[in-house]
């Protein structure tokens, strides 16, 4: 039964509200048939900021991603955001057509009912909050099967685990941007279709076949000919992961086939090498073997070491030991607790490697340390550490 003008405006004077205030329009609302036993359940609303909602309109989808243990996170092309339900008191109306006040003051009318079906109904609604992408979990399947070279045994084995872009996007919390930097941080390529990692040893033994050929051919390290590396070293491996191990190691000269190679990456390299078979190592004879143990012309520095080892300067003799900063926890609060078991107190010069990558896009480190950790003096120096006991 629809409601006629003299019902509205008798509704109206009930209510106490001067018409004169209000749009000439009315809208009347009705549950129609299929709305009027609907459950609040059955449909779900999702608040969206203005740049999402531009990126839908343009045709670009939005992603929910997660395993059936794992919290669900929604994805654009490019971020990552966590979905939480935000209940609200009002009942929020599915109403197709309704128009808002805005569009119906550009319109002509005058005194008009308009009649309007109730589709469906909500008492709550899902917000999004950016987050960091969730990516320790890509890490972990490429290195299910890591690749030691086309000479290798597994790789004659046709059920070992392989990863496609298609298969880590259906697995990894995380935007297809966010996925693809991380394969590029965790020096991944793609072999026969698949993302893979190349096993530290193999990958150790490609960068010994470049810096042994620039050595016998006296060139710099800053500018490597790839053409003749590929010919000089592609009887040996293939080309594909020289390339890769220029890539690697090195930066390519934007309008020549040379490569500039990183003399950090591959100090870094060479300490992880040496490192990665001892719990603890002296220090002092650590850096004379370690400057011993990169290419002529390649100085050492501690400083190349972050986030890869940690120092203990308060043994006697001082100690250095491999840490890695990717073995760490990915939540915030088991990244600290893991730290404080490893040390009761820390510099911030020491645990800022650590956790650098916790830091959201307007969050500093110094604020993840106020809220996670106690500061205090001690000899000088500022020290930080755990605000909850540690098992």
């Amino acid at each position: 039964m629809k409601r006629t003008r003299d019902e509205v405006d008798a509704t109206l004077q009930i209510a106490k509200l001067n018409a004169a205030e209000l749009l000439p329009a009315v809208h009347c609302l009705g549950f129609g048939p299929g709305a009027s036993g609907a459950a609040a359940g059955d449909f779900c609303l999702l608040e969206l900021e203005p740049t999402l909602c531009q990126q839908l309109e343009d045709g670009h989808s939005l992603v929910i991603r997660g395993d059936k243990d794992e919290q669900a996170v929604l994805c654009s092309k490019d971020k990552t955001y966590d979905l939480k339900i935000a209940d609200t008191s009002n009942m929020l109306l599915f109403i197709p057509g309704c128009k808002t006040p805005d569009q119906l003051k550009k319109e002509d009318s005058h005194c008009n009912i308009i009649h309007t079906e109730i589709f469906g109904f909500s008492n709550n609604y899902w917000e999004l909050r950016r987050r960091r992408p969730k990516l320790k979990k890509l890490k972990k399947l490429l290195m299910e099967n890591p690749y030691e070279g086309p000479d290798s045994q597994k790789e004659k084995d046709s059920n070992s685990s392989k990863y496609t872009t298609e298969d880590l996007l259906d697995q990894i919390q995380a935007s297809e941007e966010e996925i693809m930097t991380q394969l590029q941080v965790l020096n991944a390529c793609k072999i026969g279709g698949y993302w893979r990692i190349l096993e530290f040893d193999y990958e150790m033994k490609l960068l010994n076949h470049v810096t042994q050929l620039v050595d016998s051919e006296s060139w710099s390290f800053g500018k490597v000919p790839l053409n003749t590396c590929l010919q000089e070293l592609g009887p040996l491996e293939p080309e594909e992961m020289i390339e890769h191990c220029l890539k690697c190691y090195g930066k390519k000269y934007v309008d020549e086939v040379y490569f500039e190679l990183d003399a950090d990456k591959i100090c870094r390299a060479a300490a992880r090498m040496l490192l990665q078979n001892a719990v603890k190592f002296n220090l002092a004879e650590f850096q004379e073997v370690w400057q011993q143990s990169v290419p002529e012309g390649m100085v050492t520095s501690l400083d190349q070491l972050k986030g890869l080892a940690l120092v203990d300067r308060h043994s006697r003799p001082e100690i250095i030991f491999l840490l890695k900063v990717d073995d760490l926890p990915e939540d915030n609060q088991e990244r600290f607790n893991s730290l404080f078991s490893l040390r009761e107190k820390w510099t911030e010069e020491d645990i800022a490697p650590y956790i650098q990558d916790l830091c959201g896009e307007k969050q500093t480190i110094g604020a993840l340390l106020t809220k996670y950790s106690h500061s205090s003096m001690q000899n000088g120096v500022k020290v930080y550490n755990s605000r909850r006991p540690i098992s």
